[in-house]
């Protein structure tokens, strides 16, 4: 939650976020939110599929095993709470400040590389293997929408998604058992 809180704080100090809402023929605004929930479910289907085969990967099967083991270690809503916290917080900072920072040229490639940069620092490949990847889904989809909504939603459908589905592929492995002859 800490962290949640530097990105968001961060973010929302740096001015207004664009949210964006497209208009009908009819002139009646609207905000993204169907296709940013079905891409996030799409983006989750295409890392389950990934997730399965990296469990066949002994790196990487311990690099996923190692960030899940604490979806399975907390309170569950409070789990849920900062895994949703850091879905919004991250795309306000990414796709929000960072992205009006970095101006007109390349958003897409500066705020994925300085997300790949953050997630590098956890020396952990799977995130930032994942990361990459999302950073880039996201950052095209603030690049079309023109906001942070569709991002937001998206990371974050993507995210409850991961958490709910992805634990019981990875289990903990279990203590040896000591037996007394």
């Amino acid at each position: 939650m800490g962290l949640a809180g530097t990105w968001a704080s961060g973010a929302l100090s740096s001015g207004l976020l664009p949210l964006k809402a497209t208009r009908d023929r009819d002139g009646t605004r609207r905000r993204p939110v169907v296709m940013p929930v079905l891409t996030g479910a799409g983006a989750f289907g295409l890392f389950y599929g990934a997730a399965r085969l990296a469990r066949h990967i002994p790196p990487l099967n311990r690099a996923i095993g190692s960030v899940l083991h604490y979806a399975d270690d907390g309170s569950t809503p409070l789990v849920l709470a900062t895994v949703s916290a850091n879905a919004v917080a991250e795309e306000l900072f990414f796709r929000g400040a960072l992205w009006s920072l970095a101006g007109k040229s390349h958003p897409v490639v500066k705020t994925t590389l300085a997300y790949a940069a953050t997630t590098a620092a956890t020396r952990n490949p799977a995130l930032v293997l994942a990361g990459t990847a999302t950073s880039v889904l996201f950052g095209l989809q603030r690049r079309t929408s023109g906001g942070i909504l569709a991002p937001a939603l998206s990371h974050l459908t993507w995210s409850l998604l991961m958490l709910r589905y992805l634990p019981p592929l990875f289990p903990a492995p279990r203590p040896p058992e000591i037996t007394r002859d």
